[in-house]
């Protein structure tokens, strides 16, 4: 798995690596995986989703703090991949939100697409930038960093 490209991991090991489960676990597949430095988690967005029957009623926006912890789980399961390489199992904890920028609304219908890239490793923590982009375009941005405990 170390430094490995692979085209995709399916929502079996998404499952297997992330304590997440519905309505909480925001990535459905990842692609372009390279090791624990990138990979795109995919996010298919629909109506029936929890959050849309209050954030907003006849206007239903994801809420920013979601497209972020999508942004998390995708960047946590590619530090805890790396991780079952060098120790085993694991659990992921969300450390730090950095330089968030909410720039456009998503909305059911859109594919949501975590785009993270590692900045740095220092022993068990792991910093990415993420970007999350609809069609292409830019909807949310931040930096976030995360910790791996022993499972």
């Amino acid at each position: 798995m170390s430094g490995e490209t692979l085209e995709s991991i399916g929502i079996r090991e998404i499952l297997a690596a992330l304590p997440h489960r519905y309505p909480f676990l925001l990535v459905d597949r990842i692609i372009d995986i390279k090791g624990d430095e990138r990979g795109i988690g995919i996010k298919n967005v629909t109506a029936n989703e929890p959050h849309f029957l209050g954030h907003f009623p006849n206007n239903p926006v994801m809420p920013g703090v979601l497209v972020i912890e999508g942004m998390a789980q995708t960047g946590g399961v590619l530090a805890i991949r790396q991780r079952a390489v060098e120790s085993g199992p694991s659990l992921v904890y969300f450390l730090t939100i950095d330089k968030a920028k909410f720039r456009k609304p998503v909305v059911p219908g859109d594919v949501l697409e975590y785009h993270l890239t590692k900045m740095a490793r220092r022993r068990n923590m792991w910093w990415y930038r993420g970007e999350a982009k609809v069609r292409g375009e830019l909807v949310v941005e931040a930096e976030l960093g995360a910790m791996i405990a022993e499972g």
